[in-house]
């Protein structure tokens, strides 16, 4: 059983991309998941705008600057590792991969960080 903090924690975030799925919407982009289960981990926001698909993670913390660092390196290799299983998806076929994040505070609108970084390929 989860403790309340922790519950009060999922309730939170939960709420985070909610707001940041709606703040998407809005500027244009086109739902195409919302807390997509991978083999290699969830992805909280799959949208598409034109022939661009952001794998958007939303961070929410009481402010932006707490949000932006509590994604480190090895959440990012974990979202591009999930990616992988979207790129086959039809509704993904030519399109671009995008890693966004979306920092969410209280009584904010959500602050979006496009292409917020860019994966290192090892051959």
């Amino acid at each position: 059983m989860s403790s309340p903090a922790r519950r009060r924690a999922e309730r939170f975030g939960r709420l985070a991309e909610a707001v940041c799925a709606w703040h998407l919407r809005l500027r244009g982009y086109r739902l195409l998941a919302h807390r997509l289960r991978t083999p290699a981990g969830e992805i909280d926001i799959l949208a598409r705008r034109g022939r661009i698909v952001a794998v958007v993670e939303v961070k929410a913390r009481s402010d932006f600057t707490q949000a932006l660092e509590a994604l480190g390196p090895h959440q990012r290799r974990r979202l591009v590792r999930a990616a992988v299983f979207v790129a086959g998806r039809p509704d993904c076929a030519g399109c671009d991969l995008r890693f966004d994040v979306m920092l969410f505070r209280p009584w904010r609108l959500p602050r979006h960080v496009v292409a917020a970084w860019i994966p290192e390929h090892h051959d």
